[in-house]
């Protein structure tokens, strides 16, 4: 579905990313682990064509999204889904009105069609009756909920889960584990989350990517990640202060 080839991005003298090599296998689910400042933001940023790289190339469904004009990359954007880690819900729309913003311009739907995708979207994450309420009166779990309403109704290929469970209690991060499966189970979505919660990486995932200063050092089932024998994998996974990993 995806192929990242040697990726590479610079900021001012930093590099960022340095030679990111990744296959996203479709209908499955791959998740990028890596600790704070490893670059994952900024990889999933090239991923979903809001940065251009250095060099290396980007492949959605054997097309070169770097090398696209503004109008080819807005087309191939369209197969995406974002679940952002805040929610970025609109505070001034209601709840229906944010699951509905991406839908909203279609031509072949009318205000009675829009309503029954609000209405089957919400109840799909578990939430019913609460169109008409604003991000204010919800609760932050409640708010990630609604964020994977607005991708459901959009329909994408592919969906992308920015740190779906930051800020969250474990029972609730628990559910968004769940509804994550949920949504992917479907063969034609292919997922993609950026985690640094292990519980959420071994639960969700197809296959698992380790990306460290820049680069993937190790790609793997959950299973083979568990059990993997690389120090610097290790020490992210156990979470340990000490190791070849040094803090800054």
């Amino acid at each position: 579905m995806i192929e990242i080839r040697d990726l590479h991005k610079s900021f001012a003298d930093k590099k960022v990313l340095r030679g990111v090599n990744l296959i996203i296998e479709p209908g499955q689910t791959t998740t990028i682990i890596g600790g704070s400042g490893s670059g994952k933001s900024v990889l999933f940023k090239h991923v979903i064509g809001l940065m251009k790289p250095d060099s290396g190339s980007i492949f959605v469904e054997g097309e070169d999204i770097t090398k696209m004009s503004e109008s080819e990359l807005y087309r191939m954007v369209d197969k995406f889904g974002m679940v952002f880690q805040s929610g970025a819900l609109f505070d001034s729309l209601s709840v229906g009105a944010n699951v509905a913003f991406g839908i909203k311009n279609r031509k072949d739907m009318d205000a009675a069609a829009i309503d029954l995708i609000i209405e089957r979207s919400l109840n799909q994450v578990g939430l019913s009756d609460i169109a008409q309420l604003l991000p204010a009166e919800l609760s932050g779990g409640m708010k990630k909920r609604v964020a994977i309403a607005r991708v459901i109704a959009k329909e994408p290929a592919i969906i992308m889960f920015d740190e779906p469970t930051t800020g969250l209690d474990p029972i609730m991060a628990d559910m968004i584990n769940e509804l994550i499966i949920k949504v992917s189970a479907d063969p034609a979505i292919t997922s993609i989350v950026i985690t640094h919660d292990m519980i959420s990486a071994y639960k969700i995932s197809d296959k698992i990517a380790v990306l460290f200063e820049g680069e993937i050092i190790e790609t793997g089932s959950p299973e083979e990640i568990r059990n993997t024998k690389n120090a610097v994998v290790r020490q992210f996974i156990e979470g340990k202060a000490e190791g070849p990993i040094k803090i800054r």
